[in-house]
């Protein structure tokens, strides 16, 4: 809707609003169901809440980032295992991969957070791990075909989303 220029007073904008606030897990982040998982959810309801203008300093806003923030690995990308969709108590969490490093970072950029360490740590993880043909590898399943029971390993989501990632990290230092 904030990309067809609705803002957060339309009425169906205020009812999505409201219902996203209220699939928001406890600790910040929100379940996802094309792309594994919580990254993915966490990263699309920012996206979606901010282009309609909900303020980036809003409570639920900051839990999702700080959510993200924590949730980033040692070597500075992030991971989490399908299994996280039959036990929530994974979520965030497994080996860091291109596509889902590339969707916390564009979380953290929706927020505003371009110079923020993670983001930092999240853009480096990326360059080093592209290989010199400018593709990323990339083994686990980060698609999801039916939660629980079907995953998918797109190939294009370890090479779109990273170039999308950084394409926007770039735009955002730029201003």
């Amino acid at each position: 809707m904030g990309r067809w220029g609705y803002d957060c007073s339309h009425p169906a904008a205020k009812r999505g609003v409201r219902f996203l606030k209220q699939l928001q897990e406890k600790d910040g982040c929100w379940w996802g169901r094309w792309g594994v998982n919580y990254i993915y959810g966490t990263w699309s309801a920012l996206r979606g809440l901010i282009s309609i203008g909900e303020d980036p300093k809003s409570p639920c806003i900051r839990a999702a980032m700080h959510w993200l923030k924590d949730h980033q690995n040692q070597d500075g990308g992030w991971g989490e295992t399908c299994g996280s969709y039959k036990m929530p108590e994974l979520r965030g969490q497994g080996p860091s991969t291109a596509s889902q490093t590339a969707w916390a970072i564009m979380g953290l950029l929706a927020g505003d957070e371009e110079k923020s360490l993670e983001v930092s740590r999240g853009v480096q993880y990326l360059l080093r791990n592209q290989k010199p043909d400018g593709t990323w590898d990339e083994i686990y399943f980060t698609g999801t075909g039916f939660p629980k029971h079907f995953y998918i390993r797109y190939h294009n989501y370890r090479n779109c989303f990273p170039l999308m990632a950084l394409g926007q990290y770039v735009t955002k230092l730029g201003r």
